[in-house]
């Protein structure tokens, strides 16, 4: 049986108008998931578009953002959302107390866990797994990173953002480490996807299409 034939077998429920929703490439149910506090995650939705939060079929949500966190935005996310969310609280521009700050924030605001962009510091990272009790996540974009001083300092799960070369950063990191938990970048295409998980990666993140692209497409089908 092939994964596409295991996708169409199961039993699916739709409404008369959500029909059209926003669904994870199929290749991403061969992952394994992580499974948090319970809950079994394979997909990550990588947006803080609530459209894209509340018409697709992702696991949970990665709400990251090229500006500094703020909380009204996470607030509004994760009140947005029906499946968990978990939010990016700087590591880069944004650092030191203030990120430590950011995450108990979340945390009460109810995330699921945090997101820590790769220039963190060590102290800063431990600051934070000290100071809230949901999963905090780092970022891997080189293959020079001490894995271990990471997970020392109190990282949870790692989030691998290699860009092209994720499947090879991921299967670097797997050679060392074989347990602990990786999301990785999904990549553009199904093989991209199929190569990270066979590299290693427990769950993906998917770059959604932007609402503007969708809405192109349904515009397009009206004017036929």
């Amino acid at each position: 049986m092939t994964i596409h034939d295991e996708y169409n077998d199961i039993p699916r429920i739709q409404s008369k108008l959500r029909h059209n929703i926003l669904q994870m490439p199929v290749e991403t149910y061969q992952a394994s998931g992580i499974v948090i506090n319970g809950r079994r995650i394979k997909t990550f939705v990588f947006t803080t578009d609530v459209a894209i939060i509340r018409n697709c079929d992702a696991d949970a949500v990665f709400a990251v953002y090229p500006f500094t966190p703020q909380q009204a935005i996470s607030d509004a996310v994760i009140k947005a959302s029906y499946i968990p969310v978990f939010c990016g609280v700087g590591g880069g521009t944004t650092h030191g107390i203030r990120t430590v700050g950011l995450a108990k924030d979340v945390e009460s605001q109810g995330a699921m866990g945090v997101i820590l962009n790769s220039p963190i510091s060590n102290e800063i990272l431990d600051l934070i797994s000290q100071s809230v009790d949901i999963p905090v996540i780092i970022t891997i974009t080189h293959k020079d990173t001490d894995i271990a001083a990471r997970l020392r300092a109190g990282a949870s799960i790692l989030n691998v953002a290699g860009g092209p070369g994720t499947p090879e950063l991921v299967a670097h990191i797997r050679q060392s480490f074989p347990t602990v938990p990786i999301i990785a970048t999904g990549g553009k295409t199904g093989e991209d996807i199929a190569k990270t998980i066979a590299a290693g990666a427990n769950a993906l993140t998917i770059t959604p299409p932007s609402t503007q692209d969708l809405f192109k497409q349904m515009m397009h089908q009206y004017r036929q």
